[in-house]
């Protein structure tokens, strides 16, 4: 029972993305990414599987209006920023 009823929830969830991913990777990701605009028929296909897996969070940033990626905040960069003294 409670493994029928997961499987259900993991099917409406997958077909979800799936009705989600042909739109967003024909309109949606050069709405939220800028460099993936010029992106070619084989960089969308390929973009299909993340997106399925992924749609609420990319349903969320495309109607947020989130034109570009997050700026990565890795202790890389932080170390690299102008005026930073510490060392390690």
């Amino acid at each position: 029972m409670i493994a029928n009823a997961m499987l259900l929830l993991l099917a409406i969830y997958l077909a979800c993305g799936f009705l989600f991913a042909f739109p967003f990777a024909l309109f949606g990701v050069k709405a939220i990414d800028p460099r993936a605009a010029h992106g070619s028929w084989g960089f969308r296909i390929l973009i299909i599987p993340g997106t399925i897996a992924l749609w609420p969070w990319l349903l969320r940033r495309w109607l947020g209006g989130v034109h570009e990626p997050p700026e990565e905040c890795t202790i890389h960069r932080r170390l690299a920023r102008p005026g930073n003294t510490s060392t390690q």
